[in-house]
């Protein structure tokens, strides 16, 4: 039987008591983490699964369902893919990304649900308001999806959002789909200069009521010329705004941002190494051709990073607007697949979660660890906490 390969929670755990002891880790930070030690072991009880090749028995323990858990998100974004799939209209799709730069993580760090939630409104406020201006040649509701990145690929904040457009508006009053351009949206540096100073806007307003919170390196912005020599330094930072069309076929779009609704901030199949109180992990970078490169750090460090991602409770990472909105999103998909005359698609027959995985990925979950050859099957014998653990 292979040895099983290290995961983010072995590395938590490695250094898991120590860490907690030393810093003030965020209650609900803490809890997902409580909730990741406990995933897939004898803690959460399960049932015993039994190889119908070579008989081998083995233990699979249920899972935490925690959505900062890299164990456990397969399923729901799955089911998160069928149902946006059932919604894709025969148009050009648009991938827009709306990033923040990097000068403002100090302060984002500090009043997160609420940047957080400005930069979803920031967003949704350009997009809409540039669907509506003449000089665009569409004139009516956009609808799109967003989903919040917080992260690099070396764990450090970035924090920047994919949205997911449908090239075209619904023009409610006249019952009219009206398309953009052909594979056009809107100009980058138009929404890159929208986008920068509705947000700058935004904060002096909140920073005028008393909303903003300081602390660390970010307690200096509190005085009123640190605050003006703080934004005019923005002003002239990267506000990056990339639109550009998916692929011909909008499936592609949704299947590649699929990755991303549900993914935490680094999966268990990156963790390469944990030697004594370091771990090693692998990355891509960007800048040398997406190279995969590797980089070992304190667990302490690792484990700082991750929590970093670890949105705060009752925090959307995923919101949908205009008239995407789950309101009236239904009623005005089959408006307009009316007014575009098309059929929605066709309803995929049933599958199971083990089905689904590997049509999509190839990878068979079943699949007996000791022969590699039969497949678990479960058995009705479950595995119960031991005397004096509660699941």
């Amino acid at each position: 039987m292979r040895t099983a390969a290290p995961r983010v929670a072995d590395v938590l755990r490695s250094c898991w008591e120590s860490y907690n002891r030393a810093y003030a880790v965020p209650p609900h930070a803490a809890k997902a983490v409580r909730h990741i030690l406990r995933c897939r072991t004898a803690a959460l009880c399960g049932h015993i699964h039994q190889c119908d090749q070579c008989g081998s028995e083995v233990p699979v323990y249920n899972s935490c369902q925690t959505r900062h858990c890299p164990t456990c998100q397969t399923a729901a974004k799955e089911d998160w893919l069928d149902a946006r799939l059932a919604e894709v209209l025969p148009v050009q799709y648009f991938h827009v990304v709306f990033t923040l730069p990097h000068e403002l993580n100090g302060l984002l760090d500090a009043n997160r649900k609420l940047l957080l939630g400005e930069l979803f409104g920031t967003v949704n406020w350009v997009l809409q308001r540039f669907a509506r201006d003449p000089q665009w040649r569409l004139e009516g509701q956009l609808g799109f999806l967003a989903i919040l990145h917080t992260w690099t690929q070396r764990l450090k904040l970035h924090f920047h959002l994919h949205c997911i457009v449908p090239g075209g508006v619904w023009r409610e009053d006249s019952q009219e789909w009206i398309p953009c351009r052909g594979k056009w949206l809107f100009r980058k540096e138009s929404l890159r200069d929208a986008f920068r100073n509705r947000f700058l806007s935004r904060l002096c307003s909140l920073r005028q009521r008393g909303k903003l919170v300081y602390r660390g390196r970010a307690v200096v912005l509190a005085a009123d010329t640190a605050w003006d020599s703080f934004l005019g330094g923005l002003v002239g930072q990267n506000w990056i705004v990339f639109p550009k069309p998916t692929p011909d076929d909008p499936t592609q779009a949704l299947d590649y941002v699929a990755r991303y609704t549900h993914k935490v901030a680094i999966s268990d199949s990156r963790i390469k190494a944990i030697r004594g109180d370091h771990v090693t992990y692998s990355w891509r970078d960007r800048s040398d051709d997406n190279a995969e490169k590797t980089e070992t750090i304190p667990a302490a460090l690792f484990t700082r990073r991750f929590l970093a991602h670890i949105l705060p409770n009752g925090f959307h990472k995923i919101r949908y607007f205009g008239w995407m909105a789950a309101g009236h999103r239904k009623e005005i998909l089959a408006a307009i697949r009316g007014a575009l005359h098309v059929a929605p698609p066709a309803t995929p027959p049933k599958e199971s979660l083990v089905e689904r995985v590997l049509r999509r990925t190839g990878v068979d979950i079943t699949l007996c660890p000791h022969c590699g050859k039969g497949h678990l099957q479960r058995t009705d014998r479950p595995i119960l906490p031991h005397r004096g653990q509660s699941p």
